[in-house]
């Protein structure tokens, strides 16, 4: 009898809790009602942080077939042997990139605002970079997560790297990262650099691996927000191998200079 009288107690105590629950989830919803991360629009709790119209953006941002070589548009019947025509002749020394889309829309606004200060956003971010590293061709090759570095003085002023935020992220059973790769001269920022040859020239040996480093004989994946040109990760690369890599692959949430 004893044990019939808690079983409806402990039954009794399991309904207030969720009643509860409810109600303090509804006032919470009335008084701090959800916005989007991204727009500030008002959304449901079950919206995943981002409103339909942003989840929409995002889903035509990510939605293209893009070359394999270079990150940049590029239907399958244009590609010879996994290349677009744009690669023909150019000299990339990565040997593969994978992208999570398109920088434009609600994703531009994203990576613009994370690099901002809204940190928040790295859960969203990373996650759209960890959909592109799984469906990679060469995710299972990888075996060090290198960020693209900032130079000392410009992170100690944004206060974090934000590819090393998106490395975090990252879902892999056993790829550590390595931050034995710097920035070794404070480059201008590229943002107002429209050419390829600017830019490359901007980025040129600035970057170094730190003595007594393990990246010599390894496969690498260098993880960046955003991919112009290239410059900044073609010299990366350039430099990695210089130091020994085997290869290197390439992780961006977005490749910029196209039209949707």
């Amino acid at each position: 009898m004893a044990h019939v009288v808690r079983k409806r107690q402990n039954q009794t105590l399991a309904r207030i809790k969720e009643v509860a629950g409810f109600t303090l989830q509804g006032t919470n919803q009335l008084l701090w009602p959800a916005v989007c991360t991204n727009c500030g629009e008002n959304i449901c709790e079950t919206d995943n942080g981002l409103c339909k119209n942003c989840w929409n953006q995002l889903i035509v941002c990510t939605g293209a077939d893009y070359c394999r070589r270079c990150g940049r548009d590029a239907g399958r019947a244009s590609q010879i042997e996994g290349v677009c025509p744009d690669c023909q002749g150019k000299e990339i020394h990565f040997d593969q990139i994978a992208r999570a889309g398109l920088y434009a829309q609600s994703l531009q606004k994203m990576i613009v605002d994370f690099k901002n200060g809204k940190t928040e956003l790295d859960t969203i971010l990373g996650f759209l970079a960890d959909s592109a590293l799984q469906g990679s061709v060469f995710r299972g090759e990888i075996e060090i997560f290198v960020p693209v570095p900032l130079h000392w003085s410009r992170r100690l002023v944004r206060g974090f790297n934000q590819s090393h935020m998106i490395i975090k992220k990252l879902k892999h059973p056993s790829v550590k990262t390595s931050t034995d790769f710097v920035r070794i001269r404070r480059t201008k920022m590229q943002t107002g650099m429209v050419s390829p040859q600017a830019r490359a020239k901007n980025v040129a040996g600035a970057f170094a691996v730190r003595k007594g480093h393990r990246l010599s004989g390894r496969k690498i994946c260098l993880v960046d927000d955003i991919k112009t040109t290239g410059a900044t990760l073609n010299e990366c690369a350039k430099t990695l191998k210089e130091a020994g890599a085997v290869k290197i692959f390439a992780l961006v949430l977005a490749v910029a200079g196209q039209k949707m």
